[in-house]
């Protein structure tokens, strides 16, 4: 950025960088905590995945314009460049806060759900609430069902399917080779459509979906010879059961680790909106142009976005990854698993059918899915209480935290 920056961009940077750094402590958790809780990575490996494939997402692939306000809220007709100002810099600062108080009590939220509450609140008291798309806000509650119950049904048949196959026959690792590379097929498609529809949706690949299957399918099978490799390493195991089921729990290790990547890179290239989008709106306002649905993302917005996600995730990340990985049920491998693979699945379906699901609504509900397959007294249903609240409490509190942060800077920043 270079000198003589005038101080709202100033600001606005300084803001998105914050926003940027609470996605990372809390959002970007979800993506990397079953494999946390399950022992396929340590935390620092984490760290390190996720913060690579988080950057690269939002910075190959976050963008060349950005949503000025998320999910459509507002009517822009009835808005000035004034007030979008001044509401997009109360939104930064009031979804940030709500985001490091949430993850500061461990518990995972949505970003997107944190910004669309700021921008409903700072529509409705700067403009009026006929400003506000109350259709969106009912599809977004709407979602707080639906995300969950979806990855979570899937999260728990395809456990079941795994304990059927695999995990509960006499010999689970020559089950495990035998059928192995099929597991691997289907990952490795999931990943192709999760790239496709999420990770590069931003860069307009224009692909059908026949086309997007076709990619999808080719790469599975690239995955399919890459898993019979693979298996081809896992030891048959001693007699006793416990060395067999070590042995069986490596090949999942594996494929939960490939699942959360490409939910990490997709994370990164959509999720990185929601810091820079409000960004882009303040940019433009001062250019003078018009208030427009989308705006042009400069390098340098990609990168706060992508620094500030990286950041959030180091200082902070392992208070969510332990509420996700840890706290709500326990995980293995395979249990894990299954709810990064259902998470990612319902990604790729809600994408494809228009619903609107959160990220860390849907990882959760996924590993209440897991912990449901082994009966209701594997989860802790203190835990998945106190989620459940901050969910619903999501809204109303960055709604008016944004009100008094728009209030705020009309008083600091007016002429």
């Amino acid at each position: 950025m270079p000198f003589g920056v005038p101080p709202e961009i100033l600001l606005a940077g300084t803001l998105a960088l914050y926003m940027a750094w609470a996605i990372g402590a809390n959002d970007v958790a979800n993506a990397m905590g079953t494999s946390v809780g399950s022992g396929a990575l340590t935390i620092a490996g984490a760290i390190v995945v996720a913060g690579v494939l988080e950057f690269s997402g939002a910075f190959l692939a976050g963008g060349h314009v950005t949503d000025t306000v998320r999910k459509g809220m507002l009517d822009l007709d009835l808005i000035s460049n004034e007030h979008i100002r001044y509401g997009m810099l109360a939104a930064l600062a009031s979804a940030g806060t709500l985001l490091l108080g949430a993850t500061r009590l461990g518990l995972p939220v949505s970003t997107t759900h944190s910004i669309v509450g700021a921008i409903v609140g700072f529509g409705t008291v700067a403009i009026g609430p006929e400003a506000v798309n109350w259709g969106k806000v009912g599809q977004i509650v709407a979602s707080w069902v639906t995300s969950p119950l979806i990855s979570g049904v899937l999260a728990f048949f395809t456990f079941q399917i795994l304990r059927a196959v695999v995990l509960d026959h006499e010999n689970p690792v020559e089950r495990v080779r035998r059928v192995g590379p099929f597991f691997f097929f289907f990952v490795f498609f999931i990943i192709g459509l999760v790239t496709l529809f999420k990770g590069l949706k931003n860069l307009s690949l224009d692909l059908d979906l026949p086309q997007a299957i076709g990619a999808s399918a080719a790469l599975g099978l690239v995955g399919m010879g890459f898993g019979a490799l693979v298996l081809r390493r896992v030891k048959a195991g001693g007699e006793d059961t416990g060395s067999r089921f070590s042995q069986t729990e490596r090949v999942f290790v594996v494929l939960q680790i490939l699942t959360a990547c490409a939910v990490a890179f997709a994370h990164g290239s959509n999720d990185v909106a929601n810091a820079i989008g409000p960004l882009a709106a303040i940019v433009s306002s001062l250019d003078g142009a018009e208030v427009a649905r989308k705006a042009a993302v400069q390098p340098w917005m990609l990168a706060v976005g992508g620094l500030g996600i990286v950041f959030g995730l180091a200082t902070w990340g392992y208070k969510v990854m332990e509420t996700v990985g840890k706290k709500i049920t326990e995980l293995t491998p395979s249990r894990g698993f299954a709810a990064e693979l259902a998470a990612a699945t319902t990604i790729v379906l809600a994408s494809r059918l228009g619903i609107p699901v959160s990220t860390t609504h849907t990882l959760v509900g996924a590993v209440l899915g897991v912990g449901l397959a082994r009966g209701i007294g594997a989860l802790d249903l203190r835990v998945v209480g106190s989620i459940i609240v901050s969910w619903v409490a999501t809204l109303p509190i960055a709604a008016g935290l944004a009100i008094f942060f728009f209030y705020f800077f009309k008083g600091l920043l007016s002429p």
